[in-house]
């Protein structure tokens, strides 16, 4: 039986030193995709019933395709970001968490530069 107050438990760990940095990723990140989702729906719905050379042509230019790019990886980060805490609160086992982890950065890494990679095939004229 311990006999310590939670507080004497915790005095002199110290603080894990991320979780704030993590909090304002995740708050800024969404922030971020407030504008660029409004942007993208719009645009969408602008281009909607377009032919594939209109369309191609408007992802083209250099303005939406950088507003794409920085769409795409603003998403899967923010996504990443999230799928981190779920993770780390509700997956217990420090080798499945860790794998799990793992998993969630490998294929948000993987997703985004795929999307990044289609649209830049897409703005460059491949």
């Amino acid at each position: 039986m311990d006999l310590r107050t939670p507080i004497k438990n915790a005095r002199g760990l110290g603080s894990a030193k991320n979780g704030v940095t993590h909090w304002w990723l995740q708050r800024v990140t969404a922030v971020a995709l407030v504008p660029l989702v409004i942007w993208f729906a719009f645009s969408l719905a602008s281009n909607a019933g377009g032919n594939h050379a209109e369309v191609t042509a408007w992802i083209a230019s250099p303005l939406t395709a950088g507003l794409f790019i920085l769409l795409i990886g603003t998403v899967f980060f923010h996504a990443q970001l999230g799928l981190q805490v779920v993770i780390e609160d509700y997956v217990h086992g420090k080798v499945a968490q860790l794998a799990c982890l793992l998993a969630v950065k490998f294929l948000a890494f993987i997703l985004a530069v795929t999307g990044i990679l289609a649209v830049l095939r897409i703005a460059l004229g491949g």
